[in-house]
């Protein structure tokens, strides 16, 4: 074989991938599709995780609200969503115009409320309410969010600090 026809066949054998090239970019896409596809199917207990962090964030706003409003608020809820209301003169009215203390409806439902200690004001039947007044000083309360299996706990300290376990 000539000298000019050997590098011929070198140049040629040098434009396509290797086997090695491949495998690498097989296994970087197999990695990727597997870290996205773990994000986007969340479990159960997730989910009701992330509903419990947000209202553990806007129940220490909702207790904020009552403070600067000087009147009652509360956070009302049934097994499908929950909602905000202040106390007005002609009864409890839901904070519709309130863009982050809007009506909100749970990513997993039916969802299974219940607070120890029990909530000491009457709330409309399959519902409950959680009170909050102008005082800065709470009793401590444990919320319990349940769905399916899933089960997450929001504490509240009763000085306006709220935990989600």
């Amino acid at each position: 074989m000539s000298f000019m026809a050997h590098r011929n066949l070198r140049q040629g054998a040098s434009r396509g991938f290797t086997l090695l090239e491949l495998l690498v970019v097989v296994v970087i896409a197999g990695i990727t599709l597997g870290v996205v596809s773990l994000n986007a199917f969340r479990s159960d207990q997730q989910v009701v995780q992330d509903d419990a962090k947000r209202i553990a964030l806007l129940l220490q706003l909702t207790r904020e609200e009552a403070i600067l409003r000087g009147r009652p608020t509360a956070f009302e809820a049934d097994a499908n969503s929950y909602r905000f209301m202040v106390r007005e003169e002609a009864g409890w009215q839901p904070l519709a115009q309130d863009d982050m203390l809007r009506q909100r409806d749970f990513k997993r439902s039916p969802m299974s409320l219940s607070m120890e200690p029990p909530p000491t004001e009457a709330a409309p039947p399959n519902t409950m309410r959680i009170t909050f007044g102008r005082e800065p000083v709470d009793k401590p309360f444990t919320l319990t969010m349940s769905s399916g299996d899933s089960t997450v706990l929001i504490r509240a300290d009763g000085i306006g600090h709220f935990a989600v376990e």
